[in-house]
């Protein structure tokens, strides 16, 4: 895309490339509309979030490719590479950004297996006599 700003964002095991690029508004995922790809409106207003803290909905087309990770993880993904995208397009919304938590990226991840056990704290069953 020529003119657009570019961005990552990733949350669990999801990672997302966003591109802004000046048009009406329209939101494409993985080449299909928003409602398409994402059946409830939960995240898609989590995408949205990003647009409305900056005053920016019906301004920017948004064209992300996501990869990885489950619904909610894709969406937290895109969500925060647009947040990024937008810092691109004009620095000075980084304060509004910021106190909406939106720039923040979320550590939480899944833990890992450990020897010996189930799987990352489940202990098998010790016998009682």
């Amino acid at each position: 895309m020529k003119n657009a700003y570019c961005a990552t964002g990733r949350r669990k095991e999801a990672t997302a490339t966003v591109w802004l690029k000046a048009g009406s508004g329209k939101i494409r995922i993985n080449r299909r509309d928003v409602k398409d790809y994402f059946r409830r409106k939960v995240y898609e207003a989590m995408i949205m979030e990003p647009l409305r803290q900056a005053n920016l909905l019906g301004r920017f087309d948004v064209e992300a490719k996501v990869r990885g990770g489950g619904m909610t993880g894709q969406a937290g993904a895109i969500q925060l590479g647009l947040a990024r995208a937008i810092l691109k397009v004009n620095p000075d919304f980084r304060k509004t950004l910021k106190k909406a938590g939106l720039l923040t990226r979320d550590p939480r991840m899944k833990e890992r297996k450990k020897p010996g056990l189930r799987g990352a704290r489940a202990r098998p069953q010790s016998p009682k006599r």
